[in-house]
């Protein structure tokens, strides 16, 4: 009885917090600089839970190397509930680049702790139009035809857009350069620039350029077809075995008391289902995708797998 009573008291200090909890302001790191989908995910996120808790939450840009200044920082700090990461698979792609190079990362997957997957967007190769190719089998063909000429972009090497578009010439076995940039927007720009023929990204990215017509989606790279890009097939479906996404998470400092996690998931799911914020995803073709932290695990494990085995491959850039 003495135990019980004893266990008891020490638990009530963590849910006298839970109660009382958020009392202060929540801060949200964003792990870039302003723009991109980490941005377009943490406005609504902010806006909406400032009215819920009424409670500021403001949002701070950490940009550098590749989400990893920004991703070590909230790792690094107060377990209390009152840090949020939004961040995409670069985070962790950075965490796979310093194992390649035997660099000891400023934080490790143990110091973060899931709260909810936001969304989780097929990555869509597009092509210049200048590329006469409309399909990946003309794409594949041309290529093998001509190693090493056609340029394809991305976001920064062994970022979100670079790993998964070697994925796909791993599969193809095809020859293609890189031309790193320093994100994604810029990514886009230079194919739409024709600087490089070839591309990847979300759909909030590419989207805009495809009625115009100046950028062309051949193949999608989610395990089922997009709802807006009906007629644009899988790299799956093609038996290419290429999956990816370019995800959008909400993470927190490890070791956030058990009652205030709880209190925590919770209002990220009123959050995530509110319609402000589930049109403000819509606005700019982002699916929203829900999914609580037991949820988001198992899609992470999956997606990390996959991303680390193509790291692997790529190896040493020189």
């Amino acid at each position: 009885m003495k135990k019980i009573l004893l266990a008891a008291l020490l638990a009530f200090p963590l849910y006298g917090q839970a109660q009382d909890y958020p009392s202060r302001a929540i801060q949200i790191t964003v792990p870039n600089p302003p723009g991109g989908m980490n941005q377009i995910h943490a406005q609504p996120l902010s806006a909406v839970l400032e009215k819920m808790i009424n409670q500021p939450v403001p949002i701070i840009n950490r940009a550098g190397g590749t989400a990893a200044v920004g991703t070590a920082y909230v790792a690094n700090q107060k377990p209390d509930g009152y840090n949020i990461l939004v961040t995409t698979p670069n985070s962790f792609l950075a965490i796979e680049k310093d194992k390649l190079y035997g660099v000891k990362s400023p934080y490790t997957l143990e110091q973060l702790a899931m709260l909810a997957l936001l969304s989780a967007d097929p990555l869509i190769i597009t092509v210049h139009p200048s590329l006469p190719v409309k399909t990946v089998k003309e794409l594949v063909a041309l290529a093998k035809s001509k190693p090493n000429e056609i340029v394809y972009s991305s976001s920064g090497p062994y970022g979100i857009v670079h790993v998964p578009t070697e994925m796909f010439l791993q599969a193809t076995g095809l020859k293609m350069r890189h031309l790193p940039t320093t994100g994604g927007g810029p990514a886009v720009v230079q194919a739409l620039g024709g600087h490089a023929q070839l591309t990847a990204g979300g759909l909030a990215a590419v989207y805009p350029y495809f009625e115009s017509g100046k950028l062309r989606p051949i193949a999608s790279m989610g395990a089922k077809t997009a709802a807006s890009l009906p007629n644009v097939p899988t790299l799956l479906s093609m038996k290419y075995d290429v999956e990816a996404y370019l995800w959008v998470g909400l993470f927190t400092t490890a070791g956030v008391p058990a009652p205030i996690m709880t209190k925590m998931r919770e209002l990220v799911g009123k959050v995530a289902g509110d319609p402000t914020f589930k049109q403000a995803l819509e606005n700019v073709k982002v699916v929203p995708d829900y999914r609580d932290a037991p949820e988001f695990k198992k899609f992470f494990d999956a997606d990390y797998k996959r991303l680390a085995a193509a790291v692997q491959k790529i190896g040493k850039i020189d």
